[in-house]
């Protein structure tokens, strides 16, 4: 597959973007059109709204990013398919297209283990359950009749009454969330594009973008990475407990997130020095505080885009090298810090 981010597809206008934003479902819905706003005026082309159980509803978020801003992109991101049925997962993306056509991007996930074993879902055979979805969900954005006898999930020949090619002809980008290689490999066979977790070291997401390829066999997939982002200072250097506040939040996440033994290979690839075990183990017992310690400033350097604008950039502008068509940044839902961090981001496009 190509490097070049002008070789990825263009379904949906100019997509995917350069750079967007990504946001968790914590902020408030009354926050949301200013924030968006901030997105767009900041740079951002997409803004990936998660899917996560117990926090905000992604679709009603979607539509209140949507109608605060005019070119800005909305991702209903990691929408589980065990958690609500493909069908109405796709109708939910084409009614947000019927009202803002070119707009909206839809990412498939099998959803967070902890929070569907809480809500008591389900997730059999994973992945027989995301092909059906991604195919399922192309066939009916696309106009199509859908017959899919699926392993997990079936449709009858059905056809949507409205979906994505319903005003002006836009069509509605269907992408995955993988991480682990057969999911990967799945997301390149099938998928518009492939969105990558949060955390991932460059050596890393070059390491996922190959699988991703071989999945894709020459045909175009979108590339896209979440990633933690923390915004220090624009001018001056900051003293040592201002940036360590601006740190934190990134420390806690990645602390959550590299705590798993399926980022072992993305540690290794890396070169980051990091007891996963003893992360665990203070983290299940509740101590963030002595986790975060874990979490070195080499570690934060090697899995996220935190710092001054310079130290910013440089890590943006290394993930785009790694092979990222869109690098959204994540972790930011306060108007101020998402405004700065993408402005330092945006200056990538000049190193």
């Amino acid at each position: 597959m190509s490097g070049n981010p002008d070789d990825a597809p263009t379904r949906a206008g100019i997509w995917p973007a350069r750079l967007g934003a990504a946001f968790e479902g914590r902020a408030p819905l009354a926050a949301i059109p200013a924030l968006a706003r901030a997105a767009e005026a900041g740079g951002a082309g997409t803004l990936w709204i998660a899917s996560h159980l117990f926090l905000r509803d992604p679709i009603t978020t979607a539509l209140v990013a949507l109608q605060a801003t005019e070119r800005l992109r909305v991702a209903l991101m990691a929408m589980s398919p065990y958690a609500m049925h493909p069908v109405h997962i796709a109708m939910a993306a084409a009614a947000l297209a019927e009202l803002h056509p070119g707009r909206v991007v839809l990412c498939l996930g099998s959803g967070a283990p902890a929070d569907r074993v809480a809500a008591g879902i389900e997730a059999p055979h994973p992945l027989a359950g995301l092909r059906d979805a991604v195919l399922m969900c192309r066939g009916l954005l696309a106009g199509e009749t859908v017959r899919h006898e699926g392993r997990v999930f079936r449709l009858g020949g059905q056809r949507a009454l409205v979906n994505g090619g319903t005003g002006g002809g836009a069509t509605v980008p269907v992408v995955m969330a993988a991480s682990k290689p057969r999911m990967l490999r799945l997301a390149g066979e099938v998928a518009d594009g492939v969105l990558l977790s949060a955390g991932a070291s460059e050596p890393f997401v070059r390491q996922c973008l190959d699988i991703v390829a071989e999945g894709a066999a020459g045909r175009p997939v979108a590339r896209i990475g979440l990633v933690y982002a923390a915004h220090v200072a624009a001018d001056g250097v900051p003293d040592a407990g201002a940036r360590e506040a601006a740190l934190a939040p990134v420390r806690r996440r990645l602390a959550f997130i590299l705590r798993g033994e399926h980022h072992a290979g993305n540690l290794a690839a890396a070169g980051s020095v990091l007891d996963q075990a003893a992360l665990m183990a203070l983290t299940q017992a509740g101590d963030w505080e002595g986790g975060m310690r874990l979490i070195t400033d080499a570690v934060v350097a090697r899995h996220a885009a935190a710092g001054t604008p310079a130290e910013i950039a440089a890590a943006v502008a290394s993930y785009r090298r790694a092979g990222l068509d869109e690098v959204a940044l994540a972790g930011n839902e306060a108007v101020d810090g998402l405004a700065d961090t993408l402005r330092s981001a945006a200056a990538a496009d000049g190193t």
